[in-house]
């Protein structure tokens, strides 16, 4: 993919990964983050993904379709994904523009999602695996 800095982080708590979008994405930037985030999931063996988009005020038609096709792979390889920190206004958009949100699964916040994970997959959530 390409080099420079990575404007997303992925850790692991548990068997879960959280992966945060630290700022705005351009196209390259979302290829990079969705194979990076699938080959993460095969590596730590996770069970579930959060992926926090709090700090982005703008999700556009290729990021929703990104963002679904990565929770697509993730299943088939064995993970759960929860979106969590959609903006209102980002929100708003989203279903004024109709973007097709297909089977996502959203959390209000990291916490949410978290909890949500360990309800669907008994996976545990503190360190270790």
């Amino acid at each position: 993919m390409t080099s420079g800095p990575r404007l997303f982080s992925i850790l692991r708590q548990g068997a879960i990964l959280i992966a945060s979008i630290h700022t705005a994405l351009d196209d390259t930037q979302l290829e990079r983050f969705r194979a990076d985030l699938i080959d993460r999931i095969g590596h730590d063996r996770a069970k579930g993904v959060i992926i926090d988009v709090a700090a982005l005020d703008v999700i556009d038609s290729f990021a929703t379709r990104t963002l679904r096709g990565v929770a697509d792979m993730a299943r088939l390889r064995g993970a759960r994904t929860v979106i969590v920190g959609i903006q209102p206004d980002v929100a708003f958009v989203i279903v004024q523009l109709g973007m097709d949100t297909g089977s996502l699964v959203t959390a209000l916040d990291l916490e949410e999602g978290l909890a949500h994970l360990a309800a669907v997959t008994g996976a545990p959530i503190g360190p270790g695996r």
